[in-house]
């Protein structure tokens, strides 16, 4: 648990460095639904009126293919974001805690098709599963840490 003063936690949207649509809202409610989950604080969407602040920036997602069918065509990806993490106290404005590189992989496969529009639609769904896999991770991963710190 946190010091017993800090009740109500800041949890502002996270910056998004990629060209991933809406990656940042995702990952950001996760940790914000995880946050709420796993303890007696409240949680709020900005920095006003709040004893703790948790900040935090996608910085880099890769997608690079992993395993080729016999024809030479991707048939699994891995999907791989990097993140930083800061969490802040304001009452003492110092940092509880902080990771600058949080690395966070998942791997999906990709139906094969003849480049149909069902195709790549459902390459897309199968990366938007892996993105939701990687942001639940990275939300648990993220709050056990803060947590269990003290």
């Amino acid at each position: 648990f946190l010091p017993d003063y800090i009740e109500t936690v800041g949890i502002p949207m996270f910056d998004n460095g990629t060209s991933v649509f809406d990656v940042e809202q995702l990952l950001t409610e996760q940790v914000r639904q995880v946050f709420i989950g796993r303890g007696r604080y409240r949680v709020v969407s900005d920095e006003i009126a709040v004893d703790a602040v948790l900040e935090g920036s996608i910085d880099d997602i890769n997608i690079v293919p992993a395993s080729f069918s016999s024809d030479q065509q991707a048939s699994r990806y891995i999907f791989t974001l990097t993140a930083s993490i800061v969490f802040r106290d304001l009452t003492t404005d110092e940092v509880l805690w902080e990771n600058p590189r949080l690395v966070f992989n998942d791997e999906y496969e990709v139906t094969s098709g003849g480049g149909n529009i069902s195709s790549v639609s459902a390459f897309f769904g199968q990366r938007s599963n892996a993105v939701e896999r990687v942001a639940q991770d990275f939300a648990q991963t993220v709050v056990s840490s803060i947590l269990e710190a003290f």
